[in-house]
């Protein structure tokens, strides 16, 4: 990738010649895994001859002049990362593959607080739903220079009624949280990036179809290209968690983005890099401050980031669908949650509970639809193996299932195959208990209500671990952490 020209130098720590900026027009975009990606990108330590490059195909915008009453800085970095509707860059081809169709709509399509902590050892992500409710503060609107006074809006708003500095504005009064970076991406750029690094594998337990965007995913694990991951981040009629369920895939998908750079050679293969690189020039809009001094600084903090740095949350919420007058349906939030969880960022603490050390040789868990701790199971034993219901029980339990405690004993012969009878109503809740027990056999059984019954057959090997492909949400925040939600 070509560099500026600059005045040679034999120490990193020499006076850098400044890079001229280059004014083109602007080109706003769409999601935010681009715009994170560079943080990480710059991470490798390729070179600060490469990271000088990405700064030139950055375009410059201004979201904070002439801000005043700011909230107080706190510790940490805080990087505002929106991805707008615009869709005058796509392909009439692409538009028709990957239902883009419909004119742009000028606002904020995904809206993220991303948190660097001090040390530079985690990322905590905040998503923060585009139709929350907002009050906008007193401004011009950029489009028709009329002055508005003070008004509630949904948060995707502010950027169609005053570009950057009015989302930034917006956020900063709803958060409490002090901006320190702004980043916008595109639907291109975002697709290209993706393919650029090879792909992105997702996991998914049961089968993901949305007819609005075009996806079409069967259960298992996917290698996603640029426009299925698209597809996959924009996806909102899956099921009912409409907005909700979306920003947990974009979280899902940021992890699994974060391992395949981190751990799938491109950072440290120049050549890699560069295509990756040269994908994220036309992606970037940035603020004037976040540039290659900023980018070389954190790489050289970051070289061991990896998705079990990263943290992911929602803010928390109080009514799905609060009415307001002349707006419509909005997302109000949960004051009082919400206010503890942007104070822990301004205290740079984690949003998740502190782990304990494990193996990293220890096996990865299956992935499940339903989670186990939801899943009731009564156990018999089939054998004249002694003790082997309590043992069987014990292992489910420790798993996470929520067994009776009492195991029992089968009537009738041994049974040489370990059986899973279940009600049809509960046949999720079956396929996640028979993928707790290898090779066990799935028997509908009418009425048989909502608790599920294993018999333990000779063939049994054992308990698999399993773990729902949305985890519980630990802690007060309910937040994860990236290698809990990447593919096993």
């Amino acid at each position: 990738m070509p560099t500026p020209p600059r005045t040679p130098r034999t120490r990193p720590a020499a006076r850098r010649v400044p890079v001229r900026r280059r004014r083109r027009r602007p080109r706003w975009g769409m999601r935010m895994a681009t715009a994170l990606s560079v943080t990480v990108l710059a991470a490798g330590g390729i070179g600060h001859a490469v990271v000088t490059g990405l700064n030139t195909g950055i375009t410059r915008v201004d979201p904070f002049k002439d801000m005043k009453n700011r909230p107080q800085a706190g510790h940490g970095m805080n990087v505002l990362v929106v991805g707008t509707d615009g869709r005058d860059r796509i392909t009439a081809e692409e538009k028709e593959k990957y239902r883009l169709g419909g004119a742009p709509c000028h606002c904020t399509d995904t809206v993220m607080l991303v948190h660097i902590s001090e040390d530079r050892d985690r990322a905590s992500v905040v998503s923060l739903p585009r139709d929350s409710y907002a009050e906008m503060p007193e401004h011009t609107d950029l489009t028709s220079g009329e002055k508005h006074q003070a008004h509630p809006v949904k948060l995707n708003a502010a950027y169609a009624e005053g570009g950057p500095g009015l989302t930034v504005r917006t956020v900063e009064s709803m958060t409490g949280v002090k901006i320190d970076h702004y980043l916008e991406v595109d639907f291109t750029s975002f697709m290209r990036t993706v393919d650029a690094v090879g792909g992105v594998q997702i996991c998914t337990a049961r089968p993901v179809k949305d007819p609005y965007t075009g996806l079409d995913l069967k259960a298992g694990t996917h290698e996603l290209d640029g426009g299925q991951a698209l597809q996959y981040v924009r996806s909102r009629h899956i099921d009912g968690a409409a907005d909700i369920g979306r920003m947990q895939r974009q979280q899902r998908f940021l992890a699994a983005l974060v391992e395949r750079i981190s751990s799938g050679g491109v950072l440290f293969n120049p050549v890699r890099f560069r295509e990756v690189a040269t994908a994220l020039l036309s992606s970037v809009r940035a603020d004037e401050d976040f540039g290659t001094d900023q980018l070389f600084a954190l790489a050289k903090a970051m070289r061991g980031f990896t998705p079990a740095s990263s943290e992911f949350v929602s803010v928390p919420i109080g009514d799905m669908s609060f009415p307001v007058k002349g707006i419509g349906s909005t997302v109000k939030w949960d004051a009082a949650k919400a206010q503890k969880l942007f104070q822990a960022l301004r205290e740079d603490r984690p949003l998740t509970p502190a782990k304990p050390a494990s193996s990293d040789k220890a096996p990865r868990d299956v992935v499940v639809d339903v989670a186990p701790r939801t899943v009731r199971v009564q156990v018999y034993n089939g054998t004249r193996t002694d003790g082997l219901g309590r043992k069987v029980d014990d292992a489910l339990r420790g798993t996470g299932f929520d067994t009776t405690r009492t195991p029992m004993t089968a009537p009738g012969t041994d049974r040489a195959r370990t059986v899973v009878e279940y009600d049809p109503r509960w046949d999720r809740s079956a396929k996640t208990l028979a993928a707790a027990l290898p090779g066990a056999e799935l028997k509908p059984v009418a009425g048989r209500g909502g608790t599920l019954r294993v018999t333990v057959g000779a063939d049994y090997k054992g308990v698999r671990a399993v773990r729902a492909e949305e985890p519980g949400r630990a802690g007060p925040f309910e937040a994860v952490t990236g290698d809990e939600v990447v593919c096993p």
